[in-house]
């Protein structure tokens, strides 16, 4: 369902730590909601739970959540992380976008 890079996940576990979450336990919460520049947008947290209706994938030693809502817009999309010089973030590269934003925090179908 969603993948995770090496880098994404060393960076999520590191955030995890210092936000006071279990990297081992406790999930990364992704989502889509309505908004941004080019229509939809990505959700990136971190949640002690899941929610009723949620589904539930593990990569690379990842708990991922994702509400049922948003499971079909990320299939098949790869979380990476960049720290270089441009100073991404993480990112999504979702295969389904058929177009993004020049942020790539946004996209549509």
């Amino acid at each position: 369902m969603i993948k995770v890079s090496e880098e994404a996940k060393k960076k999520i576990s590191a955030l995890m730590t210092e936000g006071g979450f279990n990297a081992e336990a406790d999930y990364v919460r992704v989502g889509v909601k309505s908004g941004g520049c080019s229509g939809l947008s990505y959700e990136l947290n971190f949640d002690k739970s899941q929610a009723e209706g949620d589904k539930v994938f593990e990569d690379n030693n990842v708990k991922i959540v994702v509400d049922k809502r948003s499971v079909l817009y990320l299939a098949g999309t790869i979380l990476e992380y960049s720290g270089g010089l441009n100073g991404k973030g993480f990112v999504f590269n979702n295969p389904n976008a058929q177009r993004t934003c020049g942020c790539g925090e946004s996209f549509s179908l």
